[in-house]
């Protein structure tokens, strides 16, 4: 059984067609090599053309056996669902056999939320006597500020900051571009990085235009934002679970509790779908709840 024309060509439109990022080109070839061993398993010489919808249907039995979590066999199902969605688009099936495949429901869990008081608390942490204090504060305000992923952040180029406008612009998954508005803190702790810090180092070659430099004049990792909000979190003595998604997270369900149209959030966030963006509806209900039972006189406990 040989795929592996199947599986260039798909590699090939996954990064061309779709613009997925290498992460979720690896991720979607992953899932069908999981059914190519199931084939193998079972000794079938197959090709695509070939595979029906029962035949996908036992795969997702044998995924379940094998013990992986309701959240891995919705992603598997994804990447199955996208494999024949683009031999459909190649015209290689005239239907595709994985088009009433049904995912197990994950149970999405809520994310973890800081409050303004843990976010001033994590800022007033940064040490603004080191080269760096001022990068950092710059960096926390903006992720807090325009609800950016950490790969948005550490992609942020000078050229799409409209700070007279309030906005910035962003490039999100997808190579999508965005408009995002910016704070005015944010635009004042920005300016201040690049004149206490920006403006006295020399960018690297092909850093230029980016904002958020290193010491050495690098462009900063993913890796290196994460290490930075851990210790300033931990600094702060915050005891939650977080990351820079966290301000993500934080900065959308503000916007939700502060009546902000769930519209108007889902187009800040880049987010393809509503129901992503829905989540944070659900945790504007559990905060409503929360204070229903605190402060209400029917929530209270019946005296005995």
């Amino acid at each position: 059984m040989d795929w592996s024309p199947y599986k260039s060509s798909y590699k090939a439109f996954l990064k061309i067609e779709k613009s997925l990022s290498q992460h979720s080109i690896t991720a979607y070839l992953d899932d069908l090599d999981k059914f190519m061993a199931f084939l193998q398993i079972r000794g079938l010489d197959i090709k695509p053309e070939e595979v029906t919808y029962s035949l996908l249907k036992e795969f997702l039995v044998w995924v379940s056996e094998l013990g992986m979590s309701p959240r891995t066999q919705a992603r598997v199902v994804s990447g199955i669902k996208s494999f024949f969605k683009y031999l459909l688009v190649d015209e290689r099936i005239d239907a595709s056999p994985a088009e009433l495949l049904e995912s197990p429901r994950p149970g999405r869990s809520l994310p973890v939320v800081l409050s303004v008081a843990e976010i001033d608390k994590i800022i007033a942490a940064i040490d603004l006597s080191k080269a760096e204090g001022h990068r950092n504060k710059a960096i926390v305000e903006t992720l807090y500020s325009c609800g950016l992923r950490v790969s948005e952040l550490v992609d942020l180029r000078i050229t799409n900051l409209f700070f007279s406008q309030g906005f910035i612009k962003v490039t999100g998954k997808g190579s999508k571009e965005r408009l995002v508005p910016i704070s005015n803190r944010a635009i004042r702790e920005i300016d201040n990085y690049f004149l206490q810090f920006r403006n006295r180092i020399t960018p690297r070659k092909g850093s230029e235009n980016v904002v958020f430099l290193s010491r050495r004049g690098s462009k900063l990792s993913r890796v290196m934002i994460f290490t930075v909000i851990k210790l300033l979190a931990q600094k702060a003595g915050i005891r939650k679970q977080i990351s820079p998604h966290t301000f993500r997270h934080s900065f959308a369900t503000h916007l939700v509790e502060g009546g902000a149209d769930l519209r108007a959030v889902q187009e800040m966030l880049g987010h393809e779908s509503i129901l992503t963006t829905e989540i944070y509806t659900h945790l504007n209900r559990e905060y409503l709840r929360d204070v229903i039972i605190r402060y209400h006189p029917r929530s209270a406990n019946p005296k005995k």
